[in-house]
C-alpha cells in the first residue's frame, strides 16, 4: 500500500485573524498549539497567542492528506515564519477587518512571504467582516492591484469547517491555475 501524498498549508495573519480556529476546524488529529498568555498590547484581545505554531492535518483522500501550519501573529515570532513556511505548497493570508490598518496588516505577510507566496500560491481571507464591513472585498482587490498582485479574496468565518473547507478550495483552484 502507498504512503499518502503529504502537503504543507500555511495560515498566516495577525494575533486573532483565526488561525488556530481554522486548523482547530478542520484537522482530525489533535490540535497542537504552542500558545502562552499575553502579556503586551495584544492582552486587549485576547488572552493568549501563538508563540510557535499550531499543527492540525486532515486526510483528503487515501492518496493526499494536508499538513496544516499556523503562524504566530506578532512579528517578534517572525523568526518562525521563515521555518514554518519553508516547503509550503499554499498560503492562506488571513486578514482581521475590525484592525485599525488592515491594508497595512496584509502588506506586512504579503512582504515578509512574499518569496514562497510567489514560488507556490495564495489566497486572502478576510475575517471579522461581520463587525466590522470596511474596507471592503473591492478596497483589498485595489489594494493588491496597486502592488501589482493577483490573488482571490473571500470572507471567511475560521470557526466554522465549510468556511475554512471553502477556502481551501479556492486555494487549491488557485495552485491548480497556475
Amino acid at each position: 500500500m502507498n504512503q499518502p501524498q503529504e502537503v504543507k498549508i500555511i495560515f498566516t495573519g495577525t494575533v486573532g485573524s483565526g488561525k488556530t480556529s481554522a486548523i482547530n476546524a478542520l484537522s482530525e488529529v489533535a490540535t497542537v498549539t504552542t500558545e502562552a498568555r499575553t502579556s503586551d498590547e495584544v492582552a486587549q484581545r485576547k488572552e493568549t497567542t501563538t508563540v510557535g505554531m499550531d499543527y492540525g492535518e486532515v486526510k483528503i483522500d487515501d492518496d493526499l492528506v494536508l499538513r496544516l501550519y499556523g503562524t504566530p501573529g506578532q512579528r517578534r515570532f517572525r523568526h518562525m515564519w521563515e521555518i514554518l513556511a519553508k516547503g509550503a505548497i499554499g498560503f492562506i493570508v488571513l486578514v482581521d477587518n475590525t484592525r485599525p490598518l488592515p491594508l497595512s496588516d496584509l502588506s506586512v505577510f504579503l512582504d515578509n512571504f512574499g518569496e514562497h507566496i510567489k514560488a507556490s500560491g495564495a489566497i486572502i481571507a478576510i475575517t471579522r467582516t461581520d463587525l466590522a464591513s470596511e474596507p471592503t472585498i473591492d478596497t483589498y482587490y485595489q489594494f493588491l492591484a496597486e502592488r501589482g498582485e493577483t490573488y482571490p479574496v473571500l470572507t471567511a468565518d475560521m470557526r466554522r469547517k465549510d468556511h475554512v473547507l471553502m477556502l481551501l478550495d479556492s486555494l487549491f483552484n488557485t495552485l491548480e491555475a497556475a
